[in-house]
Parts: C-alpha cells; structure tokens; sequence
C-alpha cells in the first residue's frame, strides 16, 4: 500500500477537512462542507485536494440518494444537468490551463464569495424563472469541479423555485450524486485519482463516517446560528490565506 507523503500539517489539514465534510453530510451546518477543499489547499495542491475526497463525497451519495429516492423533482434535475455537465467541462478546461497557484488564488476567491453569500443568503420570496436552471447549473457544475462547493449557485435557483422541504432536499441530494458522477472521468484524466489516492481515500472513510456521526448528533445539541457563524469567518480567513499564498 502507498500513500502520498504529506507533511504531519498536511495531514491534519486532510483529517479535518475529511471530518468537516462528514458533518456536513449529516446534515448539520451544511457550510461545513464547503471548508474542506479550501482548508486542504493550504497544505496541498488544490485539484488534488479535491481527487482525495471525491471517492468519499460519491460514498456518502449512494447512501444519501437511496435515501430520498423517488422524491425528487424530476423536471428541476432535468432543467439543471445540462449547466451542470457545462460547468465541469469549463471547469476541467479552465484547471488544465492553470497552475497551482492560479487555482489556489480561484478558489480563494471562490471562498470570500462563498461566505458573502451566506451572510445575504436569498430567502424564497422572489418566485425564479425554469430559464436560470442553466446558468445556475453550470455555476454548480464549476465550483463543484473546483471545490466540491456547488450549493450557493444551485440554492439561488432552488430556493425561489419554492420546493416542499422534502422535495427540495431530495432534488438536491440527487443534484450533487449527479455532478459528483460527472467529475470522476475529468478527475482521472487529470491524474488527481489514482491508485495512491484512492488508498489515501479508503483510509479517510472511517474519519468521514465518524463526521456524518457527529452531524447527525449536533442536529439537536448544538446552535446551528452559532456553527453558521464560525463557518462564514472560516471561509474569509482561509479565502484571504489562500490568495495571499497564491501572490506572494
């Protein structure tokens, strides 16, 4: 068995980052998840960051979508996947054409945006035209290609299509078990799966299960306001570190 040789920082960056999006997986403070890649890219090159929890995020997917199965909204995924195989194609061109820094600088400010976003999340007032479901998609597609971070543009056309709660979860189960597909061959070409990180992956599981755990625990236990908070000053911090280790 190989493993990449990171540094013991690099490491504990992996762990915590597998751990995050664990929680998030199990349903509490779902910014969560989004902390991970960027959080790896400080350690790490940032594309293989994201080939190292790919194999876990289609893990829990199976799980997740035979969970919601049969609730979905047919018509919202069929509006949305065309912009989300748009999105990865941009989002594999784009990557090829960029160094590591390029892309550490792209997804710090991916990060930053991220967390304005959930500062002024929309509220479902406005009713949304089925016409965004492409633009919207192929924003999901690219920043799932980038950073597994897909939910603000799918949640901006999502939430104002006024979805039952369980039908809004279903769809976007569905949604992110379809784009997380859709990035395994582009992953692969790229050389960021491979048969070393698939073993580092493998490893991971028991840390991401154990995260899906604690999400499932902290539901009830523990403010999700207060989780929410941390998570948008996590995502400013590590979006201004990760530009400043990409210009300096």
């Amino acid at each position: 068995m190989m493993l990449p040789d990171y540094t013991w920082i690099a490491w504990t960056l992996i762990l915590l980052s597998t751990y995050l999006t664990g929680v998030s997986k199990g349903g509490f403070a779902g910014g969560f998840g989004s902390l991970s890649v960027p959080i790896m890219a400080l350690a790490i090159g940032p594309i293989e960051a994201a080939g190292l929890l790919l194999p876990l995020l289609l893990v829990m997917d199976a799980f997740t979508v035979k969970a919601w199965w049969g609730r979905q909204d047919g018509a919202e995924l069929r509006r949305m996947t065309p912009g989300l195989a748009l999105g990865v194609v941009i989002g594999t061109l784009l990557i090829g054409r960029l160094d590591e820094n390029g892309v550490r600088l792209l997804l710090g400010v991916i990060s930053l945006l991220f967390a304005v976003y959930m500062v002024a999340r929309p509220a479902a007032g406005r009713p949304i035209a089925p016409f965004w479901a492409l633009p919207a998609g192929a924003g999901c597609g690219f920043t799932s290609f980038l950073a597994h971070a897909g939910a603000p543009p799918a949640n901006l056309y999502l939430i104002p299509r006024r979805l039952p709660k369980e039908t809004f979860i279903a769809t976007s189960a569905m949604l992110f078990a379809t784009v997380n597909l859709m990035k395994l061959g582009p992953y692969i070409w790229l050389g960021e799966i491979n048969l070393t990180s698939l073993w580092a992956s493998a490893l991971l599981v028991p840390v991401a299960w154990l995260g899906v755990r604690s999400g499932l625990w902290l539901q009830h236990r523990v403010s999700e306001v207060l989780f929410y908070r941390l998570v948008i000053l996590a995502m400013a911090i590590v979006g201004v570190q990760l530009m400043l280790k990409a210009l300096l």
